[in-house]
């Protein structure tokens, strides 16, 4: 069974640092990408970063890019969501999900963009 276990986050203040991490486990983690979207409340899910296991290649939305850092330990099985100078409108709450990489090029794209499994969300709020 693919699983995602999606855990940090909290309270920070603007400006601030933390970082997301998503475990998985139940598939071959060096064969997926996985990707970070977030939902704040009231609002659309939006993309935030992509990572191909693979070769590491990396894809960040434009809100978030030069910003937040994605990163990828096969050993541990775990991705990881760096975000830096934190702004309030990065409250949300963030799930990672599992894709084939291909889908990587996509995740921005609602449509195209297909995931094998999802995680269950870690909130990160970000105080004025």
């Amino acid at each position: 069974e693919v699983q995602l276990q999606a855990s940090g986050g909290g309270l920070v203040q603007t400006g601030g640092f933390t970082r997301l991490s998503c475990t998985a486990s139940g598939f071959t983690f060096h064969d997926y990408g996985i990707a970070w979207f977030r939902q704040a409340p009231g609002k659309a899910r939006e993309a935030v970063s992509c990572i191909s296991n693979i070769d590491d290649t990396t894809y960040y939305a434009n809100s978030v890019k030069g910003r937040f850092t994605t990163s990828s330990d096969n050993v541990k099985r775990t991705v990881y969501l760096y975000m830096s100078s934190l702004k309030p409108e990065d409250t949300a709450v963030y799930y990672c999900a599992a894709s084939r990489p291909k889908y990587c090029l996509y995740f921005t794209d609602n449509y195209k963009y297909q995931a094998t499994s999802w995680g269950q969300g870690t909130l990160v709020t970000v105080s004025s």
